[in-house]
């Protein structure tokens, strides 16, 4: 059995370096996946995917990506509980092992 999971997509917003109590470098990122198919409406829908980055690959990416870049993700999926009141909530992420800078969003001075 694996649970192995590769996205292409571009970064929704800013990554943001943060420390854990245990002073390990972290980040969440979100990943924009649109896919390959239309909707009824003849739109192509995009899938916005919650990516944990940790130690050096949440250091480099915080330095090298910005919002709207490409890049290309290796990691596996993880679903964590958490109880909110009496019910309980899940949550689906990425644990990403790597990332591959694909290109930078290309900025169009007039």
């Amino acid at each position: 059995m694996q649970n192995i999971v590769f996205l292409i997509g571009r970064l929704a917003s800013e990554p943001e370096l943060k420390k854990t109590e245990n002073s390990k470098d972290y980040s969440t990122i979100t990943v924009a996946v649109p896919r390959s198919f239309k909707n009824p409406d003849g739109l192509y829908e995009t899938d916005f995917i919650r990516c944990n980055l940790w130690n050096g690959i949440a250091t480099n990416v915080n330095e090298y990506c910005h919002k709207g870049d490409l890049v290309g993700i290796k990691g596996r999926i993880q679903v964590r509980s958490y109880q909110d009141n009496e019910d309980t909530k899940y949550i689906t992420e990425i644990i990403v092992d790597k990332v591959s800078f694909l290109s930078s969003k290309k900025v169009v001075e007039e």
